[in-house]
């Protein structure tokens, strides 16, 4: 049988405009230069542009009811990958067949009309994968339904708010029956009710033998939909294959993640023109870096960060993976004077604590963001972003005390137990 998509030796090439920087100049240079200007249009800015491959050399098969995550870090080439397969991108090398329709979940606002409604935009959408107006009638109510966008049906969707786009994308993506649906988890929005109704919609589309490609930082949520995955680094291709197989090869190998990583010389720098993410550590109490942790001993995670512009408020947020990518918890800067103060401009840094006899054993991954609380807004998020190892050595001073088989669960905490004779 023929592949539904073919990936075959794919490469995108951007070219990256550099400004030189100009030599010491003394200050009477300084206000001769200013006095020539006035009578010169010419700019003394030197460019060069430097080649970055975003994607280079990949190539991979999709099979019809194939369930594909994409996985990689932050810069991998993940979202480059499915803009060239969604065909919203052209490749610089190489070619993608695809013998199929496809309906693709990119980024907000992807074939929508801004000036149409809600109504309007379905029908445009359901015309556009190829279907006819009487088969888009037939999944209407459906997609409404799904959407919860009832009341704003007839509404232009540029006053729709993110939430509410979103949901009718995801909505009209789902239900128009494409051969092959896309989805970048970065439009996962919308509250925990409505995102696991979404998880639910992508199972049952990918269980009557459509196609499904899948972008996620969340292993577990991968290793649950999907049966095969691509892991990509630096835009090549690492590994393919059995989902779990890939994700173990992502989490247990050297891909730039340990206790201490630093982001002030790289190209990709997660942040925005308010905050910039700089560095994150994890340390013992005495802040020295570790890549193991006794389970007894409390461990904390430090994040540096840049604020650029004076008079934002916003908060920090980490969470805790282990090595199966199963999500352990969230924490939310909740406690610190900080979080609730205007911000100027200079460099922070953040502390997170977590208490000894808290994590289980093995590998933990720490994914960390800021975020603007009101309204709700995204700065940056940076997933994994260090890992550590938590040991327990059999001391008898855990809550596995001398026990040496596996202890299953998530987490291991040292509970407080008490036994009487009644």
């Amino acid at each position: 049988m023929e592949p539904i998509i073919k990936v075959e030796k794919l490469g995108k090439k951007y070219l990256i405009n550099h400004e030189d920087k100009e030599p010491y100049v003394a200050m009477r240079d300084v206000i001769t230069n200013k006095f020539k200007s006035v009578f010169s249009s010419k700019k003394n800015t030197q460019l060069h542009k430097e080649e970055f491959w975003a994607l280079k050399d990949v190539s991979f098969d999709v099979n019809v009811g194939d369930r594909v995550g994409i996985i990689g870090r932050n810069g991998a080439g993940k979202s480059t990958l499915l803009k060239i397969i969604s065909q919203v991108t052209e490749p610089s090398l190489g070619r993608v067949v695809i013998d199929g329709r496809v309906a693709s979940l990119l980024e907000v606002g992807t074939g929508f009309h801004q000036e149409l409604t809600g109504r309007e935009n379905i029908f445009l959408n359901g015309a556009i994968l190829g279907m006819t107006k009487r088969e888009i009638e037939q999944k209407f109510d459906e997609i409404v339904d799904f959407a919860e966008i009832d009341k704003f049906l007839d509404t232009p969707v540029k006053r729709y708010s993110s939430g509410m786009y979103v949901r009718l994308a995801f909505a009209v993506a789902a239900h128009l029956e494409p051969d092959i649906l896309i989805i970048d988890e970065a439009l996962a929005v919308g509250d925990a009710a409505f995102q696991k109704k979404c998880l639910g919609k992508i199972e049952e589309v990918s269980g009557h033998g459509r196609t499904v490609l899948f972008v996620s930082h969340n292993m577990d949520t991968v290793s649950r939909l999907c049966n095969k995955a691509v892991l990509l680094k630096a835009g090549t291709v690492q590994a393919t294959g059995n989902t779990d197989d890939v994700i173990n090869t992502y989490l247990r190998s050297d891909f730039g993640t340990s206790a201490r990583r630093n982001w002030i010389n790289e190209r990709h720098v997660p942040g925005n023109d308010i905050v910039k993410l700089r560095e994150v550590r994890v340390h013992d109490k005495e802040f020295v870096l570790q890549e193991t942790y006794d389970i007894t001993k409390p461990i904390g995670v430090s994040m540096d960060y840049e604020v650029l512009k004076d008079g934002d408020v916003f908060t920090h947020s980490f969470k805790f993976y282990n090595q199966q990518g199963a999500l352990l918890f969230t924490s939310h800067d909740a406690t610190s004077p900080m979080r609730n103060q205007l911000r100027s401009k200079g460099i922070y840094t953040t502390t997170v604590w977590v208490p000894g006899n808290f994590f289980a054993e093995g590998t933990i991954i720490v994914w960390l963001a800021i975020i603007k609380k009101d309204p709700f807004k995204i700065y940056f998020e940076e997933a994994d972003a260090a890992s550590f190892t938590v040991v327990d050595y059999v001391r008898g001073d855990s809550a596995r005390e001398d026990y040496i088989l596996e202890l299953p669960g998530l987490v291991r905490p040292l509970l407080q137990w008490q036994t009487t004779k009644i």
